[in-house]
């Protein structure tokens, strides 16, 4: 079987002194998540997480603090994957002024806390916006 890690953020602003949080839509998909990608070689996690949340959303953050890391299995071209994922907390610090879409995003959306919950689906994901929740200390 084979293993891959990827590393990502969980990216907040505030705005209107409203707290949001950065999601992206892979393509062809109909679920949220956090951005976040495969670590590429020489790079470490946090190397990768700002990385891909800047190619994947033009977002420039700064990260705050390592949240965690979740791990699944899940299926490609008919192989199982054992995957790791390390998400850290971001603050925002602005986009790139050109940004190119990306090839593997559709969307990318900034949501309150109190959209969240109809937003994300998956356990791992959900468990670490309670701990970016925490961290921030907002409920």
């Amino acid at each position: 079987m084979r293993t891959n890690h990827s590393a990502g953020g969980i990216v907040f602003k505030k705005e209107h002194d409203k707290l949001l949080f950065l999601l992206v839509r892979p393509k062809g998909k109909t679920y949220w998540l956090f951005p976040k990608g495969l670590t590429e070689e020489g790079e470490d996690e946090k190397q990768t997480a700002l990385r891909e949340v800047r190619e994947e959303t033009g977002v420039k953050a700064q990260i705050v603090e390592k949240l965690g890391t979740i791990s699944y299995f899940y299926t490609f071209e008919g192989e199982k994957i054992f995957k790791t994922v390390t998400h850290f907390l971001m603050e925002y610090e602005g986009e790139d002024e050109v940004f190119d879409e990306n090839k593997e995003i559709d969307e990318k959306k900034w949501v309150s806390i109190q959209e969240m919950s109809t937003f994300l689906k998956f356990r791992g994901e959900i468990e670490l916006f309670e701990k970016a929740k925490k961290a921030l200390k907002v409920t």
